[in-house]
């Protein structure tokens, strides 16, 4: 029997090869693994995508650049958040790390919006969703770059296209800076080759058709239109009136209402006695919440049990993940960190709780990445429902379809960007 040869994809190339959106990079050897974390030239410069959270896509990039252009200056950058209360934060974090920084001198939010043209067409405006951008010295890029790291709240890659498209079109403006004068709107779908020749424009709120002179013959497509389609064809891409019903069937489909693959319509139309019967024991779609990404969801909820619990410090149990570290020790008056996730170390933080010392949360993972390490959740229970504080696990390793902590926690984590897409090319958290 003949067999297949593997080839290797190049250094710093997409994997799976040739995916626009790819969350995954390829480093072939053991010595391009150890010369990327070190930060060396000679890789990083061959990388054309990375992990989101690590490498700016171009497509983000080039967006970012466009903005600081037109509404910045050369000394200037922009980092791009997919709303203002996101950018708000970012602001905060700069003034927390360089006190010298000023909100509105030095620091400035730019909050684009769709551009209005007379028609109140909601339906047209809702095809361009907002962006919201820091303006920042181009000296203090690290700092931006570590909250877009940590927090995971930065666009996506597919957002900062489509609104690119926009900013290019003047469908996109920034907010209280006027309207567009003309706007173009595509009514069909797919690569060009399978349109007429011709688009429907709007000017002045007046359809008529025109031609179009970049229409793709002899059977071709160039690249963008057929990726286009392809995602359309397969459900990637959703019209926008669409978001919360996805939404919804995706929530269910965690909360184990759905067993089955479903299309969206069959997934909606469920009846609430099929759900309920279907759900794991307690569990509902409202007790599940979506974020852009794992990191995300962690940052969130690291954030909202500082609002709701007050200002105490977290503890971080076992080998961490790196940014949920960071997060802990950044955000907030800090964490204890228990580096070996040991019986010991859970004695000593018995010890600290009988001695009086209040926590506000106890992260962990369930299994350890990478050792696979397992702490002790029964135990973490108890000493939680004792001394008061929140347990929060995640289990992205083990994921929610093999592992169920639920019982032990009173939130659970998971990176999506690791299953919920088969070409590796989407990104989300839970």
């Amino acid at each position: 029997m003949a067999t297949l040869a593997m080839h290797p994809i190049e250094l710093g190339k997409p994997v799976p090869p040739d995916t626009s959106h790819a969350v995954s990079v390829s480093l072939p050897t053991w010595r391009a693994n150890v010369a990327y974390e070190e930060g060396d030239g000679s890789v990083l410069s061959k990388m054309t995508n990375g992990y989101p959270r690590f490498f700016v896509h171009t497509s983000i990039a080039a967006f970012a650049d466009a903005i600081a252009k037109k509404h910045g200056s050369n000394m200037e950058q922009a980092m791009l958040f997919p709303s203002n209360a996101i950018a708000v934060r970012c602001v905060d974090f700069f003034t927390g790390q360089v006190p010298a920084l000023k909100g509105g001198r030095d620091l400035r939010i730019i909050d684009f919006v769709p551009s209005r043209d007379g028609t109140n067409d909601q339906e047209e405006s809702d095809a361009f969703v907002q962006v919201s951008a820091v303006i920042f010295p181009r000296n203090q890029s690290n700092i931006a770059k570590t909250f877009w790291q940590h927090t995971g709240d930065g666009i996506s890659s597919r957002r900062a296209e489509a609104c690119h498209k926009a900013f290019k079109d003047g469908a996109l403006v920034a907010r209280g800076s006027g309207i567009a004068s003309r706007r173009q709107e595509r009514i069909c779908k797919g690569p060009r080759r399978y349109q007429k020749g011709s688009f429907t424009e709007k000017v002045n709120g007046i359809s008529r058709e025109v031609a179009d002179d970049n229409v793709t013959t002899h059977g071709l497509m160039d690249r963008k239109d057929y990726i286009q389609f392809v995602e359309e064809r397969f459900g990637r891409n959703l019209n926008v009136s669409l978001a919360a019903n996805a939404k919804r069937a995706i929530r269910r489909r965690i909360a184990g209402s759905l067993t089955a693959n479903l299309e969206l319509d069959e997934a909606l139309n469920l009846s609430n006695e099929a759900s309920a019967a279907r759900q794991a024991q307690g569990v509902s779609e409202d007790d599940v919440y979506l974020y852009p990404t794992g990191m995300s969801s962690i940052f969130n909820t690291h954030r909202v049990l500082l609002e709701a619990r007050g200002s105490f410090k977290s503890i971080s149990f076992g080998f961490p993940y790196i940014d949920t570290l960071k997060i802990l020790e950044k955000w907030g008056p800090g964490c204890l960190f228990y580096g070996h996730g040991s019986s010991t170390d859970l004695d000593d933080l018995e010890q600290r709780c009988v001695g009086g010392e209040k926590f506000l949360a106890f992260f962990c993972e369930f299994p350890g990445n990478p050792l696979l390490k397992s702490p002790d959740l029964t135990r973490i229970r108890q000493l939680a429902d004792q001394y008061d504080f929140a347990v929060v696990i995640d289990e992205t390793i083990g994921n929610f379809v093999n592992v169920h902590v639920l019982p032990y926690a009173d939130v659970v984590v998971s990176s999506l960007t690791k299953v919920f897409s088969g070409d590796s090319n989407v990104m989300g958290g839970r």
